[in-house]
């Protein structure tokens, strides 16, 4: 959404509105550090001439402190995710950090759940992704001045569970909040015409996928393949990981061996959830399909309703007559709907293998505003490139495309609506003023969140950063 205008209503402040946006970035201020109180303190010139200290102790949350170099390395996180920091005073920033560790000290305080399971599970796909990004786990021990890989997972591991307990308490508050649509309508009412937002050039897209079908013969190579991976597994010649790490076609998995937790109510596909929970503990899993292609599944641990797994996924390939196959029959599909035989919407109904899109006739749904239009200028570059020019109704030759596993098809895309730039109109651009008036309000309570827990818990800023101004009463005064 391109808002040219902003009413002075939705964010107090400039720096409120950053906050309100990094509130959701789990990766933000990744390197601040939970260590004892016993640090040595030195000093050191800031821009504006005052002496802070450097390692003491600056702020103390519930049993969270923050450290003067907290400060530096936050800033450095931003910088390195390609953020600005050139109007993020320290102030604000230790402000931010005491936020953080107010949520983790109240996410304790109300029995929040976070498992070291999980924990784990994050650590190692951001862990495999940092040596990927660096080079080697060496590499990434240097980077933060670790003098070890035992040390530096330990250190990891608290600030990941850290920011997992900010994530879920943040959680639970903004989810707590509903908006009603008579004060969506109160909302829009109370914006004065001249400071009315404006939203951007936007389209709404619907799509017909033909995916080639893979033959028998290709299918039986690879169920052959897994059978052969079950047999080594079991008489111990490998690792089920290490199995999955070299040969498994899941991006979401194979840098972690496969790994997965899941209960009944996990978003997997029915016949992967079928399979998993039909297994004893130490169980490896006979091949199986799935639209994805063809797994097998090796149970680790079963808690409760809670079930750990590992498992190996292969894509059968797909041949150049298979290709074929697929591009004539979706080129035969364009021609009848150009011959207007069918329409785009009862084509994509019938004949699309897409089952996402094919219930409402190939319409795309916005993933990140989960509405049918698609704004111009936050438009995924793939599709905006399939769909920029093309005119209303058009619809494009056959394409092939590609996803992260591999997995070829072909599509038909056309524009069914276009929607120019223009002024905030309350019935046709509801959602997005919905989403406004919801944001203002989960503003609003996360302030009032901060007001009545800061009364509640112990806290004590030192030095020099007690002339900061906050934007939360950090002070009590």
């Amino acid at each position: 959404m391109l808002l040219k205008s902003i009413p002075m209503k939705f964010v107090t402040t400039k720096i409120a509105l950053v906050f309100f946006l990094l509130l959701f970035s789990s990766s933000f201020a990744v390197a601040q550090e939970i260590i004892k109180e016993s640090v040595v303190d030195t000093v050191k010139k800031v821009d504006t001439g005052k002496k802070l200290k450097v390692d003491g102790i600056i702020a103390k949350v519930g049993d969270y402190i923050i450290l003067d170099s907290d400060i530096d390395k936050s800033y450095l996180e931003i910088s390195s995710q390609g953020g600005s920091v050139k109007d993020i005073t320290r102030c604000q920033m230790l402000g931010k950090l005491m936020e953080d560790k107010l949520y983790a000290h109240q996410a304790v305080q109300d029995s929040l759940k976070v498992t070291d399971a999980e924990v784990r599970t994050s650590m190692e796909e951001r862990l495999n992704y940092m040596v990927e990004q660096i080079g080697s786990m060496e590499k990434v021990v240097k980077y933060y001045k670790k003098s070890s890989e035992e040390d530096f997972r330990t250190y990891f591991f608290d600030v990941l569970k850290e920011q997992k307990l900010t994530s879920e308490m943040q959680k639970k508050i903004v989810d707590a909040v509903e908006i009603t649509p008579e004060e969506v309508r109160n909302f829009f009412k109370a914006i004065p015409k001249d400071e009315l937002p404006v939203f951007g050039a936007e389209m709404e897209v619907a799509q017909i996928v033909i995916t080639p079908k893979v033959s028998e013969a290709e299918k039986q190579k690879v169920i052959n393949k897994l059978k052969e991976f079950k047999k080594e597994i079991q008489e111990g010649g490998s690792s089920f990981a290490t199995k999955a790490v070299l040969y498994s076609q899941d991006p979401g998995s194979r840098a972690t061996g496969g790994y997965y937790k899941m209960n009944r109510k996990t978003q997997f596909v029915k016949e992967f959830k079928e399979v998993a929970f039909s297994l004893a503990e130490g169980e490896i899993s006979e091949p199986f399909e799935t639209d994805f292609g063809f797994h097998i599944i090796y149970v680790e641990k079963i808690k409760g309703q809670d079930v750990e797994l590992r498992h190996i996924l292969l894509t059968p390939a797909v041949t150049s007559d298979d290709l074929k196959e697929a591009k004539d029959k979706i080129t035969l599909i364009r021609k009848r709907i150009e011959d207007k035989e069918i329409s785009f919407d009862k084509a994509a109904k019938t004949m699309s293998d897409e089952k996402e899109t094919r219930t409402n006739g190939g319409v795309l749904i916005n993933p990140r505003t989960q509405d049918t239009r698609f704004e111009l200028t936050k438009m995924e570059p793939t599709l905006y490139s399939q769909i920029s020019n093309l005119k209303e109704n058009e619809i494009s030759s056959p394409l092939l495309d590609e996803d992260q596993s591999g997995k070829k098809k072909y599509k038909l895309i056309t524009v069914t609506n276009r929607i120019n730039e223009h002024t905030a109109d309350y019935a046709k651009d509801y959602t997005k003023i919905k989403e406004l008036a919801l944001k203002e309000k989960q503003i609003k309570a996360i302030g009032k969140w901060f007001d009545d827990k800061i009364k509640d818990t112990y806290i004590k800023i030192n030095g020099e950063y007690r002339d900061c101004t906050f934007t939360n009463n950090w002070l009590k005064k």
